[in-house]
This record gives C-alpha cells, structure tokens and sequence, in this order.
C-alpha cells in the first residue's frame, strides 16, 4: 500500500488587471509629467481643447501646432523631391524612343537625364557591350523577396555594381528588368538623397525598368 501524501497547494493564478480608465490615465499622466514632452509625435493624435486656459495648456497647443508643421514639412519635401524624380524619369524614357542601343543610352544619356552619378544595366547574362556582368545569383541575393525595386541609403557592393563610378554613389536604387532569360538589374546611382528619393520613386522605378525592357526586347 502506497504512503498517503497530502495534496499539493494548488498555483494560484496572477489576479487580472483590470483595463485602465480615464481616471487611472490622468493620474499616470500626473505621475509622468514629462511623458508627452519627450513623444512630442503623440500631440498630433490629441484633440485640442475648445478653450485654453494659462501657460501650460498654451504650451501643449503650441506643441501640436509645431508637431503638425513639422509632419506637413515632411510629407511636402518628399512630394517635391518625387515629383522631381517623376519629371527627370519622363525625359529618361524619352530618350529610349530613338535609340539604337538601350543599354548605351542607359550608360551615356541616363546620368545626365535622370540628374545621377551612375546609371547602368546589370545582368547575370554573359558580358556584353555597355552592361555590367553579374554573377549567378546576385540579383535574387540583392533585392529582397517579392521586391522589385529597392533604394539603399547605405548601398553595398558597389564596385559591383557601379564600376568605377562606385567612389561617388553614396545612395542607390536597383530595379528589377521584367526580361525573359537572365535576370538583369537596372541600377541607379546618386550622391545625393534628393536625387534618389526613398519616399515615393517605386513607380518611377517600375516604370523605368518597363521602359527599358521594352527598349531591350525592340533592340
């Protein structure tokens, strides 16, 4: 007959939190008087109060005001720079219309055009006149999966893919060539961020490499 042991004490489970009120938010917010100042972010989620009264609350509405200029300056500067970019690309593909040889045109014409430092046709194809040979692999290991356009603010192996043009790109931008065959890179390279912008240059990219693939297949 087995000994008789007592029962183990059951494990009694964390009490529930319960959810936080407005009350419990104010008073946390009494308790962190510098919260909001250190997320100024967070004012533009705010909704300011119809009457301000004293210092304080003066301050917190000026700091929405600043908060909300400064997201506007931002989403401005970006849709001036695009639409830069957006108008350099327009000549760019016009000056594929005519001509005989894409990826020359891409080489001699682009960087003026597109206002870059480098401009080139990448492709894991066997070396050929004004094109840039990759190795096996290289484009599937340098754009990410599902990506087919990418701009690097701190671009990698750019002897590779800039030549010797590679000591003056600071920043780039690598389109996916839609052709059959090997896979082939339009690459772009610039000196300046404005020149390359990250915010809203991924349908000029696609357009681009359209464009181009076009051009290729013609030629």
């Amino acid at each position: 007959m087995l000994p008789f042991s007592a029962p183990h004490d059951p494990v009694p489970f964390p009490p529930r939190r319960a959810p936080m009120n407005e009350d419990d938010v104010a008073a946390w917010l009494r308790d962190h008087p510098g919260f909001l100042a250190g997320r100024p972010d967070l004012y533009r989620l705010l909704t300011p109060p119809r009457r301000v009264h004293g210092d304080g609350l003066a301050d917190h509405m000026a700091a929405m005001i600043t908060a909300e200029r400064a997201a506007t300056r931002h989403l401005a500067e970006a849709a001036r720079e695009g639409g830069g970019f957006a108008a350099r690309t327009q000549s760019a593909v016009l000056a594929l219309i005519a001509s005989r040889d894409p990826a020359e045109t891409v080489a001699q014409e682009w960087p003026v055009l597109l206002g870059l430092e480098h401009c080139a046709v990448a492709s894991e194809a066997p070396p050929a006149a004004h094109r840039l040979f990759l190795p096996a692999g290289s484009v599937a290991r340098l754009l990410p999966a599902g990506r087919d356009t990418l701009v690097r603010a701190t671009p990698t192996e750019l002897p590779l893919l800039h030549a010797e043009a590679a000591a003056l790109v600071l920043r780039d931008a690598l389109a996916l060539v839609p052709l059959p065959g090997a896979p082939t890179l339009l690459v772009l390279g610039a000196r300046h961020e404005a020149a390359l912008p990250s915010r809203g240059s991924s349908m000029q990219l696609q357009f681009l490499a359209a464009a181009l693939a076009a051009a290729l297949a013609r030629a």
